[in-house]
């Protein structure tokens, strides 16, 4: 199955009808992970198209090509929450919470945008510019439309595969700023804070703070499983971790959690990719 084809199917399904809760909202949503689990691909399609191109500009084997992924990253997420505040779709949530964790994250995305152009220019390298992005997927979410009953709904579910995305690709970039220790002490410190993000959404959504196996969460469509892929492990530094020491506390669920995973240069910018429209 397409991806675009799923998704445009998943937007047409009636996943929370007017007043109903959004924990149902979630139950249905996830639902569809079964009925699509065909389309559980990665989000870049199987040939580049000028988005996935405009995405793929930077080569990330390098310092320079790290940081230049890593603004990309940034200018999606700083994009994001302001046009998430400007829509009033958070009304929603009449404990104004969410609205409140958006503003701030907005504006920690805003000064890692700032702090990644100008640790650019200070080597002598000129920022990539924003690129146009389309959170609709090409039609397939409407996240910013309070006129779409789904729109609370996909705003938060969004905001988690973005939170997440950023984490895993930090940690990916982070051999590439090996050598390089004002570089690398920079990008931890921003690290840190998107995991804290990720973790915040995470809360927000009615969801454990952490990632366990490879799965998306309750809520989460099946397109988004790219983000996921490879948390499972259970090997790190060549170790089984599942074997040190015994009972409960070392079983598979428990040692995924204990660990995150990498994403690499090319698997951040499938992702990315489905929401650059140019």
């Amino acid at each position: 199955m397409n991806l675009i084809k799923f998704l445009d199917e998943f937007t047409s399904e009636n996943l929370a009808k007017k007043g109903a809760s959004r924990r149902d909202a979630f139950s249905t949503f996830s639902s569809l992970g079964k009925k699509a689990a065909i389309a559980a691909v990665p989000f870049g399609m199987a040939t580049l198209s000028n988005k996935a191109k405009a995405a793929t500009m930077f080569q990330t084997d390098d310092a320079v090509g790290a940081l230049q992924l890593a603004l990309t990253l940034e200018y999606l997420e700083a994009d994001f929450y302001l046009k998430a505040l400007e829509s009033n779709v958070l009304d929603e949530d009449v404990s104004g919470k969410a609205n409140a964790i958006y503003e701030q994250i907005s504006k920690h995305e805003s000064a890692h945008v700032t702090l990644l152009q100008d640790t650019l220019i200070s080597l002598g390298e000129t920022p990539g510019t924003s690129p146009q992005f389309d959170f609709t997927a090409n039609g397939a979410f409407d996240p910013f439309n309070t006129d779409n009953p789904d729109a609370y709904v996909q705003l938060l579910a969004l905001a988690q595969a973005f939170e997440d995305t950023g984490v895993r690709a930090y940690k990916g970039q982070a051999g590439a700023l090996m050598g390089n220790d004002a570089l690398l002490t920079a990008a931890l410190q921003i690290h840190s804070v998107e995991a804290r993000h990720a973790s915040e959404i995470r809360r927000l959504r009615e969801l454990q703070g952490w990632i366990t196996l490879n799965e998306r969460g309750e809520g989460m469509p099946a397109a988004t499983q790219a983000v996921y892929n490879g948390e499972e492990n259970i090997s790190q530094a060549g170790v089984d971790v599942t074997t040190l020491g015994s009972g409960s506390p070392f079983t598979a669920i428990a040692s995924s959690q204990a660990y995150d995973e990498i994403l690499t240069g090319d698997e951040a910018t499938s992702i990315a990719s489905l929401f650059i429209a140019s």
